[in-house]
């Protein structure tokens, strides 16, 4: 009898500890993701929320359009579904490399051609209609290599876009900075550089009505490439720059002004840490270098977008090839300081990454980039995720009610680690690497619950 008492009791005991386990879960679930594309390679660049909640993104496609390598956007709806996509280009290569919606409804996408313009690459832009239906296009470049990576509508309602010219300038490749009027008319262009390779990557209009664009230099700085942050008046006239670095490369792809007035940089560094990690640089409004944080494993990881959150911390997304068994997607989230909340990884057995990140209007997360391991073929295809918040710790597939899906999540990938077929994230709700029965008994707790 003495015997059973004890075992009940440790039984007992046992249930109870884990009934009030103390856990940190997952705070966001992948809701849907979606692939797009065909039997070639098409490969995306850019995506931002529309104004009707849906989602824009661009890049390029081998699989549709004119020839060789075509601009090619796809609009979908709320849930992802495809709504409409459309291709714009000749018989060369010509890559879309960013995308925004416009006042009017429709879309402005900014890349590179060699199908027209002055001869080997030139700045294409495009403006379309809200269905994607091109209004005008314009190129900019000279007799060599001139690529475009950033686009916004301006303040006055029309264009900054900002890339690389081999065309221009004083060395190899030099930032490019284009203004154009609401046509895509020229108004004024300005070039920043060495004699080296300088590359701008992002561009935002600022509060005070010029520019802030980012980088790298390999004319200017510490090591063989820096970040470099460049501060431009509302005509394009520098008026500071900075670069940041150590003495190996350093890459910056993604520039935001921030609450402060400051600036938020990521990309990526072989100057600290174990080999090529993720780089965060926050600095103030003149450019002054406030703090920086790294990320990473022993091998690659790198950062391609950044955005600030609204409770003032940062939104990274780009690839980790250290924290999986392949290259996925990586999303980091940091405090206001760049200490890590939480980070993620998604994709399969093949190469996936991310190339933008923007926080959605229901506090949730749209992740965009390029996938490998899912889609049409073995050939790459546009990708895009949602994450929607968790409200309940419990609530497996993010749709507000911890029910009878949520207790099949768990069953079919009960006892799975990462690299594990049947591994689904989302269900390891004590976020401790395995799904066991801690997970288990959490959902049994909240079972019936809704949001």
């Amino acid at each position: 009898m003495k015997i059973k008492s004890t075992a009940f009791f440790l039984i007992f005991a046992i249930i109870a500890q884990l009934m009030s386990y103390a856990y940190a879960y997952n705070p966001y679930v992948m809701r849907w993701n979606k692939t797009y594309g065909g039997d070639s390679p098409d490969i995306a660049y850019a995506a931002q929320q529309t104004n009707d909640n849906g989602y824009i993104i661009a890049g390029q496609t081998s699989s549709f359009g004119a020839g060789g390598t075509d601009f090619y956007l796809v609009k979908t709806g709320s849930n992802g579904n495809m709504q409409w996509n459309k291709t714009h280009g000749g018989t060369g290569q010509d890559e879309a490399y960013a995308v925004r919606q416009t006042s009017d409804g429709g879309y402005i996408i900014a890349g590179s051609t060699n199908s027209f313009g002055a001869r080997f690459s030139d700045f294409w832009v495009v403006k379309t209609d809200a269905n994607g239906n091109a209004q005008w296009n314009k190129t900019y470049g000279g007799l060599r290599l001139d690529v475009a990576y950033s686009i916004q509508q301006t303040s006055d309602g029309g264009y900054i876009v900002v890339g690389s010219t081999n065309s221009f300038g004083s060395g190899n490749k030099d930032f490019w900075l284009v203004k154009t009027d609401p046509n895509g008319e020229m108004q004024w262009n300005k070039t920043y550089g060495g004699l080296y390779d300088d590359v701008a990557y992002s561009v935002q209009q600022t509060s005070d009505g010029g520019y802030i664009v980012c980088g790298f230099t390999g004319s200017f700085g510490a090591g063989y490439e820096d970040f470099w942050l460049v501060k431009t008046d509302s005509n394009g006239k520098m008026a500071w720059n900075r670069t940041y670095g150590g003495k190996n490369s350093d890459y910056a792809y993604s520039v935001q002004q921030t609450s402060d007035n400051g600036y938020i940089m990521a990309g990526d560094t072989y100057s600290l840490g174990a080999g090529l990690e993720v780089w965060l640089v926050k600095t103030d409004f003149s450019g002054n270098m406030q703090w920086n944080k790294n990320y990473g494993g022993s091998l690659d990881d790198g950062a391609y977008a950044v955005q600030q959150t609204r409770d003032g911390g940062y939104i990274i997304a780009g690839f980790t090839d250290s924290f999986t068994n392949n290259r996925d997607i990586w999303l980091i989230k940091t405090d206001s300081s760049g200490n890590v909340e939480w980070n993620r990884t998604y994709g399969g057995k093949e190469k996936d990454e991310a190339c933008a990140v923007q926080q959605t209007n229901d506090g949730g997360f749209m992740i965009a980039g390029t996938t490998y391991s899912f889609g049409a073929t073995w050939d790459p295809d546009f990708w895009l995720i949602k994450l929607t918040e968790r409200r309940l710790a419990a609530d497996i597939n993010g749709d507000g009610i911890v029910n009878i899906l949520d207790v099949g999540a768990v069953a079919r990938s009960f006892g799975s680690r990462p690299g594990d077929p049947r591994w689904n994230l989302d269900a390891d709700i004590d976020d401790n690497g395995i799904i066991n029965i801690l997970d288990v008994t959490l959902v049994a707790k909240s079972f019936g619950k809704s949001a």
